[in-house]
């Protein structure tokens, strides 16, 4: 085997990347943990107005007067978007989230940009792919990127990428297999 042949496999076999891989992480000072520097990593009044642009959207029906204010503070959100009552997407960063079109947000759902530890704080964008459909009480966590015509089934905790056309659920969400969705 040439030198050549095998780097090309060793891409091959390569993992693919993760959403720890896609997140960016901010080293904070001193005994406190990374939540009490919130005012240093986004302006409080940034932090405010997203906060009552999200508030406003969740209790809205208006699923145009969503997609219109969302995208006002940042957020990519295509066309035909529909966001279920409740849903929360983040506040601090809503600049990294992207909804692709016809997706579905629903209920209840939350998608998180950020995570604060003790030590550091990280942010990563979550994409959600066209038509994709995250089910009611469904967590994203940051990094994660959900395919098209993906789905999350409702109450999951989404930790990793899900690919397109798939169905998750469960703590964490794990992809169901055909035989498992005809019980």
């Amino acid at each position: 085997m040439t030198e050549s042949e095998d780097s090309g496999d060793a891409d091959e076999t390569a993992a693919a990347p993760t959403r720890y891989d896609r997140m960016t992480r901010h080293p904070t000072q001193g005994p406190l943990n990374s939540l009490q520097h919130w005012p240093d990593a986004r302006h409080p009044l940034r932090v405010a107005l997203n906060y009552v642009v999200v508030w406003i959207c969740r209790l809205s029906p208006s699923l145009a007067l969503k997609n219109w204010l969302y995208r006002r503070v940042g957020m990519t959100v295509g066309t035909g978007v529909s966001w279920g009552l409740e849903a929360t997407p983040d506040v601090f960063w809503p600049n990294l989230v992207t909804v692709e079109d016809h997706a579905i947000i629903g209920y209840d759902a939350t998608i998180l940009c950020h995570e604060f530890l003790q030590e550091e704080y990280r942010t990563g964008e979550v994409v959600v792919g066209e038509r994709a459909m995250i089910g009611a009480g469904a967590v994203v966590l940051p990094g994660v990127e959900i395919g098209a015509g993906a789905q999350v089934a409702a109450n999951s905790l989404v930790v990793e990428d899900v690919p397109p056309d798939t169905t998750v659920a469960g703590v964490p969400a794990v992809p169901l297999d055909e035989e498992s969705r005809a019980e």
